[in-house]
């Protein structure tokens, strides 16, 4: 009886494991509830029920998943993390495993990331030519610092690894500082920091500039000590990517002087930021027209009248109806919404003189920045997405 049980709680593991990976699935939820365990799964960015299972599976369930990433099955008071790793059809997987109790007993989440060598095209993210050329520029740069920003989860390793995509690894030395390290770059010198050994980014800093650089990416600039190395960097002839979390392109000038980061360093580094989120895409198996509403059209011309010439009667928009390949949902896949604030010499007197993010926000719009919202409904109009699911993504601004 107990290997008959043995095998049908690996069944249900590997049904979860298989279709999680068949969806494209980023991250696997297992909660436990009064009565019943709940599997969803994350996908494209919105999390939908995957089956609910007999409550008296779950801790079965729960005690095969620690196994798996080397965790304490008889510790169920505490919250524990691990890893693990799995392959599918020849591609290696690893799995970051986090359990939490809760009420009802522990809850798992699983992060998938497939790390096998990828090369994401920079131009498949959705970057809109005119502030794609931007980057571009900046990407010639020598030295500089290029930071991407945004909640947790909004794609921003993912541009950075596009824009490091860009550089011939043959020509340049490209050494990164991850947590964890998402993709496989060939020729790139990737470094996972494990900060349960006291190996945080900023140690890894202080290393890597003594490895002779070309072009540094540091996965996330969390603090002020990480943040003053990265600009000296910046400064002191190597180009460094990195990623840093606030809301607007804007504000990370703020968040940077908040930590610390002297005033003065700020402009002459600071190359670019990119402010980013992810909506969902319209998924392209069974998309349709509709007719939107009086108010949608007047939201949608008002949002881009002084960058599209927006005729009423011309603009068609389009929605999922649901169909198999996207589950029913009408969407499958995502796109960015970016802002892309280049630093120009009068931003970088307003850095100066200390001036708050608003007035840099205005500054770089009539420069010529998109805001996230412009850019979102210049995506709808061209059928990526929908209205509603832009408001949805920035918080119906």
């Amino acid at each position: 009886m107990a290997e008959e049980q043995k095998a049908n709680i690996i069944a249900i593991i590997n049904n979860i494991f298989h279709t999680a990976l068949s969806k494209n699935a980023s991250d696997i939820h297992i909660e436990p509830k009064m009565d019943r365990m709940d599997v969803r799964l994350r996908i494209d960015g919105g999390i939908t029920l995957f089956e609910s299972f007999p409550i008296d599976v779950h801790q079965p369930v729960v005690t095969r998943v620690k196994i798996l990433a080397n965790l304490k099955i008889d510790e169920t008071r505490l919250p524990q993390d691990g890893k693990a790793s799995l392959k599918s059809e020849g591609s290696n997987i690893d799995l970051r495993i986090s359990v939490l109790p809760t009420i009802y007993g522990e809850k798992i989440c699983i992060r998938i990331l497939r790390t096998d060598q990828t090369k994401v095209d920079l131009e498949e993210l959705g970057i809109l030519d005119y502030a794609l050329q931007k980057v571009y520029k900046a990407l010639k740069k020598k030295f500089g610092i290029i930071l991407t920003t945004g909640p947790t989860g909004a794609g921003k390793t993912t541009s950075l690894y596009g824009m490091l995509s860009n550089y011939d690894p043959e020509k340049y030395n490209i050494s990164t500082l991850e947590d964890p390290v998402e993709y496989k770059m060939n020729g790139v010198n990737q470094t996972q920091v494990n900060k349960d050994i006291g190996f945080d980014f900023s140690d890894g800093l202080r290393t890597l500039v003594r490895q002779d650089p070309d072009i540094i990416m540091v996965g996330e600039i969390r603090d002020k000590t990480t943040a003053t190395l990265a600009i000296e960097s910046a400064l002191t002839g190597h180009l460094v990517f990195s990623t840093i979390h606030t809301n607007s392109a804007s504000a990370t000038i703020q968040r940077l002087l908040n930590m610390g980061v002297e005033k003065f360093l700020l402009p002459s580094a600071l190359q670019l930021i990119i402010a980013q989120r992810l909506a969902r895409r319209t998924c392209s198996s069974c998309k349709e027209l509709y007719v939107p509403s009086e108010s949608v059209i007047k939201k949608l011309k008002e949002e881009v009248k002084d960058v599209f010439d927006f005729d009423e009667k011309s603009i068609q928009l389009y929605k999922g109806k649901g169909c198999d390949a996207c589950g029913g949902s009408g969407f499958k896949g995502r796109v960015g919404l970016y802002e892309v604030l280049e630093t120009s010499q009068e931003i970088a007197e307003m850095i100066l003189d200390g001036e708050p993010a608003m007035r840099i926000e205005e500054q770089a719009i009539k420069q010529g920045m998109l805001t996230m919202k412009k850019d979102g409904m210049l995506k709808v109009i061209m059928g990526m997405t929908t209205f509603e699911e832009v408001l949805a993504v920035l918080g119906g601004v």
